[in-house]
């Protein structure tokens, strides 16, 4: 018999053996549909939220450079500062108008953060990061001015109190009322809203972390206490055609020049672009899928082992049905194959249900988060592959023990 023949008609006894044995069929694969699933809903998450960051940079400008005193991805308490810290220099706004005249940069100017309350007629929203920047916001950061304007430069350089509100705020606070010119506390500080801006996608920005407004930078400097170490820092963009790598080696050595380095010593300042960023978060969600898959690991092993003990019964309530056909001339290797591709079968539907399941708890979740999530077609086809691979895998003793009886002893069982 050619194997193709041999395949079907030993898949063929495999699903009529399902079929006679439902129940106990459907909790062996529980396991397998189980371990899969998680796998396939995790990679659905983290694959649409790694195609959201993607999209979020380049929409806001993948060359982006931020220089900080020093860049933590832990808050460091500013009241008790590490040594290497406390000895490095402020940021200054002059450095940053030394960095706009090099000839590799396009921009360059001080930002700062803050987090602070939006409040009008005693309506007070949930603290929020407030920016303190320039009319150029959006060229870094991204998103778009819906109504309005941005800042004149007789605002930014007197820090005139104005401000351009996030859309979504401006809305709860005066509904359908036009918002322009009215005026609004930010953090405590009163300030006319000249625009409204609309943020663009951004999974790094969950409810609790959204701009919620954007000031004069110079507003922010005089009229609020900043934490020098960590929310003020220096957008840099450079010239078109300028790689990310020779503007970042200009604006070093322009930094090092001023602050007057030696050779040996290390730089007292960091630069950090937005691949830099993406970077840290592949890390993150890599291995948060690792730890995912690892848990996930210990429902396939429970549904490997289902598999190999309903493969035992199997083999021992069929030890006649051996027994015939070994006498009607059947080998070892027909027996072994066909206990292994029945074995297979059986964690194969599992792993179809698996990734069925998967998909749609995935999907399920990323429409909660606001995630537009691609199916992960490669993960698919591995998935299904791993649980096949199950099945022979755990399925092999109970065939080898199959293959391996005498058809004497065999038709003699009862």
């Amino acid at each position: 018999m050619r194997l193709g023949d041999q395949l079907r008609e030993n898949v063929g006894i495999a699903l009529e053996t399902l079929r006679a044995s439902k129940l106990r069929s459907a909790l062996t694969v529980l396991g397998v549909v189980i371990g899969i699933a998680t796998v396939m809903a995790m990679a659905t998450l983290i694959n649409g939220v790694q195609q959201q960051i993607v999209r979020t940079i380049e929409s806001a400008g993948p060359t982006t450079i931020y220089m900080f005193k020093v860049f933590s991805q832990t808050p460091l308490n500013p009241d008790a500062l590490p040594a290497w810290v406390r000895i490095r220099p402020d940021v200054q706004p002059r450095e940053a108008e030394r960095l706009a005249r090099l000839p590799e940069i396009s921009y360059a100017s001080p930002w700062a953060i803050k987090v602070g309350r939006v409040e009008y007629n005693g309506v007070r929203l949930q603290p929020n990061r407030i920016y303190g920047a320039d009319d150029r916001f959006t060229e870094v950061i991204g998103g778009e001015l819906v109504i309005g304007r941005w800042f004149t430069r007789q605002e930014l350089l007197g820090g005139a109190n104005v401000v351009v509100l996030n859309e979504s705020y401006a809305r709860r606070l005066f509904g359908r009322e036009n918002p322009i010119d009215k005026v609004v506390r930010l953090g405590g500080r009163p300030a006319t809203i000249i625009g409204l801006y609309a943020p663009a996608a951004n999974i790094f920005d969950p409810p609790s972390a959204e701009t919620a407004a954007i000031i004069p930078f110079r507003m922010m400097d005089t009229q609020y206490d900043i934490n020098r170490t960590q929310e003020l820092f220096i957008a840099i963009k450079p010239r078109a055609g300028v790689t990310v790598e020779a503007a970042q080696e200009a604006v070093t050595i322009a930094m090092r020049e001023m602050r007057r380095l030696r050779p040996a010593d290390k730089n007292n300042f960091e630069l950090i672009t937005q691949a830099q960023i993406l970077d840290v978060f592949n890390r993150l969600t890599g291995a948060f899928f690792l730890v995912m898959v690892a848990l996930s690991s210990v429902g396939l092993l429970v549904g490997g082992i289902g598999v190999m003990a309903i493969m035992m019964v199997s083999v021992t309530s069929r030890t006649r049905e051996i027994g015939v056909r070994k006498a009607l001339g059947a080998s070892r290797r027909d027996i072994l194959l066909q206990f292994l591709i029945e074995a297979a079968t059986l964690t194969g539907i599992g792993g179809l249900l698996g990734v069925l399941t998967g998909l749609v708890v995935g999907r399920l979740v990323t429409l909660f988060v606001k995630v537009d999530a691609p199916v992960p077609l490669s993960y698919t086809l591995v998935a299904v592959g791993v649980s096949i691979g199950i099945g022979v895998t755990f399925g092999m003793i109970p065939a080898r023990r199959a293959a391996r009886m005498d058809p004497v002893e065999a038709l003699r069982y009862e």
